[in-house]
């Protein structure tokens, strides 16, 4: 009996410990010292980002390996995302002054100017593309409206989009990972905000009127607020990058059960900048805090990382999950 008894407990011990390594976060050390908050997982084997000091880079190998390019005469920029559509072409948007919109066609060896604005009130947040030629960038408010800016013709010109949402004041988005903006099914538009209110901004297709819906995650300061929202417009992250320990008012998901729209969960690392939909009922999300997982639509999280990132990306067409963060650190999850 006691021998039986501890190989029982053995067996429960290794399913323990293969559980809680199913998920991995692979580091690799770049020696790049940079903050990296823009990535694109085209494939399997194909990834871009973009950081501050006007860098870009490549990886043809899922990740293992990157090619690093200073983007000249814009070594000061701050690509804080990037939209990648092919080991060739690419787009980078940069945040602060000027706001800055780039292209390359050529792998990144060239890169054309396709937006500048050099008014200080200008603010570029987050990128996202519907398909290879329809995308929209978010930016800060401007005499009480968001900044939507619109291409239709794979980011060659940009105009204004015909219908600028409202902003209370106080309330901005956050250019932290690329993800506080989303296009989803139908041309369907949502973006989260924060500061002194944290909400949900979306519009249907063919720009129809904006809804406007509060979100219990934590709110009223300039750091606190919802940081990312996943395609699907019913899970968000956040939280207050200030205090990013802290793990009450991180998350919200949508609830079909209770009678109220959007319900408050927990992310137990605490901030959280991004978050990424890999698998059914399962969403990955990390931060400066660490890297948690739901697999119940967002109702609880575990840790599985305790390592500081600012964005992880699936692929568009793949399972390859990548995140990166400052001083050049990228990492691999493994599933």
């Amino acid at each position: 009996m006691k021998l039986l008894y501890l190989l029982s407990s053995v067996l429960v011990l290794l399913a323990t410990a293969t559980l809680l390594n199913a998920q991995n976060i692979w580091v690799i050390e770049t020696n790049k010292s940079v903050s990296i908050r823009g990535l694109s997982v085209v494939n399997n084997k194909v990834a871009w980002l973009s950081s501050s000091r006007g860098y870009t880079a490549i990886t043809l190998d899922g990740g293992l390996t990157w090619n690093w390019q200073q983007v000249k005469g814009f070594e000061k920029s701050d690509f804080r995302d990037i939209e990648a559509f092919s080991d060739k072409e690419a787009i980078i948007m940069s945040s602060g002054t000027p706001a800055l919109i780039l292209k390359t066609t050529d792998g990144g060896a060239n890169w054309q100017l396709k937006y500048r604005n050099d008014d200080k009130a200008y603010f570029l947040d987050a990128m996202d593309f519907s398909n290879k030629k329809h995308g929209l960038i978010l930016g800060d408010p401007i005499d009480k409206k968001f900044l939507l800016l619109e291409t239709n013709d794979s980011g060659d010109s940009w105009h204004k989009f015909a219908n600028q949402p409202d902003a209370e004041e106080g309330e901005a988005a956050f250019a932290a990972s690329g993800t506080c903006l989303r296009i989803g099914d139908k041309e369907a538009v949502g973006f989260v905000t924060g500061g002194k209110i944290s909400r949900l901004i979306t519009t249907g297709p063919k720009n129809s009127n904006w809804v406007y819906t509060s979100l219990p995650v934590s709110q009223g300061k300039d750091s606190q607020g919802a940081f990312s929202l996943d395609r699907t417009v019913s899970l968000f992250v956040g939280g207050d990058y200030v205090s990013n320990k802290k793990s009450e008012g991180t998350a919200a998901y949508y609830d079909t059960t209770s009678g109220i729209a959007y319900k408050q969960s927990s992310i137990p690392s605490g901030y959280q900048s991004c978050v990424e939909n890999i698998g059914p009922e399962t969403y990955f999300s990390t931060g400066t805090s660490g890297s948690n997982l739901t697999k119940d639509n967002g109702h609880t999280w575990h840790q599985i990382d305790t390592n500081s990132f600012n964005v992880c990306r699936k692929a568009k067409r793949g399972k390859l999950v990548l995140l990166a963060g400052d001083k050049g650190k990228i990492g691999i999850l493994t599933l």
